[in-house]
C-alpha cells in the first residue's frame, strides 16, 4: 500500500501548482491537469485515490467529467468552484461529486475535506494477527493489549488503534495525513502526542526510539524486532 495518490484538475495554472505543492507536502502524491482532456489522459495510465476537479474549465466542465467518472467508477470526487451558490453544490452533488468546496477556500479546509473522503471510501483497517515484539515489550493487536516484561500495559482506545495499524503494516512508513486520515482524526498535532506517549511505554529511551521511528519528511514507521 502506498500513500494516497491524488489527481488536480485546473485551468488555473497558479492554483493548480499551489495545490500539487500543500497536498504533496502533506504527505499525499499529487499528479494534475489543466482541464478534462488531460485528466482524462493521465487516468488511462495511473490509478487515483480521489480527483479534484475545477467546475470551470475550457472544454468540457468539471462537472460534465465527474458525471462521466461516476459512471464506471466510486473513485471520491471534490469538486472546487468559484461559484458557491445552493443550486451550483446541488448540481455538483448531482453529477456525482462527494464533496463540494466553493473558492476561495483555506487550505487546510481543503486538507480535511480530502483526509474525510479518504476515509470513507478506505476499505476496512488490516489488523495483524501475530504478536509484534518490541524489545522489552509484546504487542498483541487481536486483542489491543500490550505487556512490558510480562506486565501489562495499559493503552487508551486513541494509543490502541494506533498501534494496531503499525502492527498490520510493520516496516511500512505513514505520513501523518494518512494517519488522520486512516484513524479519524481531524489535527495532525495528535498523533504526534499519541506517538510521544506511546514511545514512553515501548521505548527503552523513548527520545531515542528504535521501534517507533521517526522518517524525516514523511512521519512514522514501527520496526518491530520481529513478527512471530
Amino acid at each position: 500500500m502506498e500513500d494516497p495518490h491524488l489527481l488536480v484538475v485546473d485551468d488555473d495554472e497558479r492554483l493548480r501548482e499551489l495545490l500539487q505543492r500543500y497536498l504533496s507536502s502533506n504527505g499525499f502524491r499529487v499528479s494534475a491537469a489543466p482541464d478534462a482532456a488531460g485528466a482524462r489522459a493521465l487516468m488511462k495510465s495511473m490509478a487515483f485515490d480521489l480527483l479534484i476537479l475545477d467546475v470551470m474549465m475550457p472544454g468540457e466542465s468539471g462537472l460534465d467529467l465527474a458525471r462521466a467518472i461516476r459512471a464506471s467508477s466510486q473513485v471520491p470526487v471534490l469538486m472546487l468552484t468559484a461559484r458557491g451558490e445552493t443550486e451550483d453544490r446541488i448540481a455538483g452533488l448531482e453529477h456525482g461529486a462527494d464533496d463540494y468546496l466553493p473558492k476561495p477556500f483555506e487550505p487546510r479546509e481543503l486538507l480535511l475535506r480530502v483526509s474525510a473522503l479518504l476515509r470513507r471510501a478506505a476499505p476496512p483497517a488490516r489488523i495483524a494477527h501475530a504478536e509484534v515484539r518490541l524489545g522489552d515489550c509484546v504487542f498483541d493487536p487481536q486483542r489491543a493489549q500490550l505487556r512490558r516484561k510480562g506486565k501489562p500495559v495499559k493503552l487508551t482506545s486513541s494509543e490502541a488503534a494506533l498501534l494496531q495499524l503499525f502492527a498490520a503494516n510493520a516496516g511500512r512508513s505513514f505520513s501523518r495525513a494518512d494517519l488522520c486520515a486512516r484513524l479519524g482524526v481531524t489535527l495532525e498535532r495528535s498523533i504526534d502526542v499519541q506517538v510521544t506517549r506511546l514511545r514512553r511505554k515501548i521505548e527503552e529511551d523513548p527520545k531515542l526510539p528504535l521501534y517507533l521511528q521517526t522518517v524525516r519528511g514523511i512521519g512514522y514507521v514501527l520496526v518491530p524486532d520481529n513478527v512471530s
